[in-house]
């Protein structure tokens, strides 16, 4: 094994301050290893055990990314350095527990290796200072990146509630108005049988008006959807025809039949079965009819789309759900659709492109919504509200890969490899924190073991996330970061 001596280290940049004490210290606990080419020096996500300076050679450091291995950096710059490089933080074990990266001898090597206990120990008692720089620098990034994320999670609930709260408010405030014509409507009918029992009208006139009644109804669910030319023309004729035979207001029976699908061929065929002296009153007992059911059709409408609202907060926010578990990536893009409903706006059209033969994917499904809203969120800033939102799903070997597209301006060239950096953002000040796309590509790449990719030209954006459909042979990936310094 060979050994170096002090002039060795003296010409490393690394060493070239330290004092002669220091050096031969280095020269005791250090040691020369060698490597051939093609052969690998340490690899990610094994313990962390020793700190690297390189002599001599080419050496490549690569990342697990979405599955595949990515070369991050590549040098022969005699005095970099790799491996335990933060095993100087004494207070986060965590944070020097494993290899954050792989490192492959491109050629053959000398590297002048130290253990990580030693180099740790070493830092803090030469530097203290600097230990406590460095520490408040990676703790503090630390930790205001957390609060700032956490930030950022609670400004997305909030206009999230506030999303929801808007889109509730409207199908609640139909169904309350519903409610009180329909009270209004049945109070009528109850006067039309008061007359009945007082013999206004004729006993036997009431099985053809009962019969009417249910034909008027299975003819409501029938309504077809009508333009409003169409409209207009057959309340005139239904009109006419109302005037025709006595019933007087009918200018305002009229909308209610129509609405009802009740056109003049179907009340020709009524008026055939019912006696002329009871034309008018079936006619008001058949409109009472046609709006009760309607105004029915509208508060179940209402309640309906109430219950989907909270069925998609539910299944947004994985309420009273295992965090880990297999599911319909479809259900979760279609609930923060819908979550997303009031920023959507009037202005964005949803295309939806699904692949229903997907099969399920095992994933933390309350994490990739924090995804899908990051990344619909964006398509509907850069479209400022005018455009077309493209959700598409679709199978890649191995992956489901979900494509977020829109039709905004584009993401300049210049900034393009850099959105994914925490706290970097394009918006306006107070707008972004700059977290969104760094969280889901944590979300994705280290939490999934996936990836998001993007292309980008103006009135064509596409993020592409690919996760994989088998589950991961590990449990949680944590975060961590790595890399060669020189």
């Amino acid at each position: 094994m060979e050994n170096l001596t002090v002039d060795d280290l003296r010409g490393l940049f690394l060493f070239e301050h330290l004092s002669e004490d220091q050096l031969a210290w280095l020269v005791a606990h250090g040691q020369v290893e060698t490597h051939a080419a093609g052969t690998q020096v340490l690899r990610e996500g094994q313990p962390a055990t020793c700190f690297f300076v390189l002599l001599d050679g080419t050496v490549a450091l690569s990342r697990v990314i979405g599955g595949q291995r990515v070369e991050t950096n590549r040098t022969d710059h005699r005095g970099a350095y790799f491996g335990a490089t933060q095993a100087y933080l004494g207070a986060d074990a965590e944070a020097r527990t494993v290899y954050q990266m792989t490192a492959d001898a491109v050629t053959d090597l000398r590297l002048y290796q130290l253990p990580a206990h030693d180099f740790g120990a070493m830092f803090r008692s030469w530097f203290p200072m600097a230990i406590h720089l460095l520490e408040g620098l990676f703790f503090g990034m630390r930790n205001t990146e957390r609060i700032v994320s956490q930030r950022e999670r609670l400004l997305a609930l909030g206009s999230l509630s506030a999303g929801l709260t808007h889109e509730l408010n409207n199908p609640a405030a139909a169904a309350v108005r519903a409610t009180g014509a329909l009270r209004e409507r049945v109070a009528g009918m109850r006067h039309k049988l008061a007359l009945l029992a007082s013999g206004s009208i004729d006993p036997a006139t009431l099985p053809v008006l009962v019969e009417l009644q249910e034909s008027a109804v299975e003819q409501v669910a029938k309504a077809p959807k009508l333009g409003p030319m169409q409209t207009a023309d057959l309340e005139d004729e239904v009109a006419d025809w109302l005037d025709a035979h006595g019933v007087a207001g009918g200018w305002d029976l009229a909308p209610v039949l129509v609405a009802g699908g009740l056109d003049v061929e179907w009340l020709d065929r009524a008026a055939a079965v019912c006696p002329q002296t009871a034309t008018e009153a079936a006619v008001r007992w058949l409109a009472y009819t046609v709006e009760t059911e309607t105004l029915m059709n509208e508060i179940e409408d209402a309640t309906t789309r109430v219950s989907t609202l909270v069925g998609a907060a539910k299944q947004y926010s994985q309420v009273d759900r295992a965090p880990y578990q297999v599911v319909d990536v479809h259900e979760l893009l279609d609930s923060t659709l819908v979550m997303l409903g009031g920023k959507l706006g009037d202005g964005v059209r949803v295309v939806k492109d699904y692949d229903r033969s997907l099969p399920p994917l095992p994933a933390y499904p309350a994490e990739l919504n924090q995804v899908w809203t990051n990344l619909v969120d964006n398509a509907v800033a850069a479209m400022e509200g005018d455009g077309t939102l493209t959700v598409r799903t679709s199978r890649a070997g191995d992956d489901l890969v979900v494509e977020v597209a829109d039709t905004g301006a584009g993401i300049p060239a210049e900034v393009k490899g850099r959105i994914f950096e925490p706290f970097f953002t394009t918006k306006a000040v107070g707008e972004g924190t700059g977290l969104g796309l760094d969280i889901s590509w944590r979300i994705v790449v280290d939490r999934h073991h996936g990836d998001i990719r993007v292309d980008s030209e103006p009135g064509d954006t596409r993020f592409r996330v690919h996760l994989p459909l088998t589950a991961p042979s590990a449990g949680l990936a944590e975060d961590g970061a790595g890399g060669a310094g020189q």
